[in-house]
């Protein structure tokens, strides 16, 4: 007996690919990294990650099982992001509490100083939803004090979705154990 249900799989994506069916520019998806089936059989992606982030992406066929993983305020999301421009502690501070965009207000419950490198900074940052480019378009509404210039996330990946953490080579993919989907509580 397997350990696996066949409920949930999950890819690390790599950067330079779309996640959807298929691309009317003809640029790579992420079904290219999957095995056939996995597009024939239906298989959806539950949430997105755009063309240039990289990280956890889960696959279901199963509507509820994605609709519990996507709710708002349902599971916390970690991303491991590079941002070009001294990131204060001020920065931290607005992002906690949020910035008005055409989209709804974007925040992260958590932001954490990783380290600096030059011009950068990497930060752990824990969200609960996920709007369209949340992170990029979040740090993007703030300036950096030395430069002036929207502070831009130059590297983003996804490295937990709930109690699941990312621990699969990028471009490849497997099944989640029973044991991972029970932590999920899916």
């Amino acid at each position: 007996m397997s350990d696996t249900t066949h409920k949930l799989l999950a890819l690390h994506k790599p950067k330079g690919y779309v996640v959807t069916r298929s691309d009317e520019r003809g640029r790579k998806t992420v079904y290219d990294l999957l095995p056939q089936w996995a597009y024939d059989e239906g298989w959806m992606p539950i949430g997105r990650l755009d063309l240039e982030s990289k990280g956890l992406l889960l696959f279901t066929q199963d509507g509820h099982i994605g609709n519990t993983l996507t709710k708002p305020g349902g599971y916390q999301k970690v991303y491991e992001i590079w941002v070009r421009g001294h990131v204060t502690d001020a920065h931290i501070a607005q992002a906690k509490k949020g910035v008005e965009s055409k989209h709804g207000l974007l925040k992260a419950l958590v932001v954490e100083k990783l380290g600096t490198g030059g011009a950068k900074t990497k930060l752990r940052i824990i969200i609960d939803e996920g709007k369209n480019r949340h992170i990029r378009r979040l740090f993007g509404a703030m300036k950096d004090p030395k430069f002036s210039t929207p502070l831009k996330v130059l590297e983003l990946k996804r490295v937990s979705i709930g109690s699941f953490k990312l621990n699969i080579e990028s471009g490849k993919w497997r099944f989640l154990s029973l044991a991972e989907e029970k932590i999920l509580n899916v």
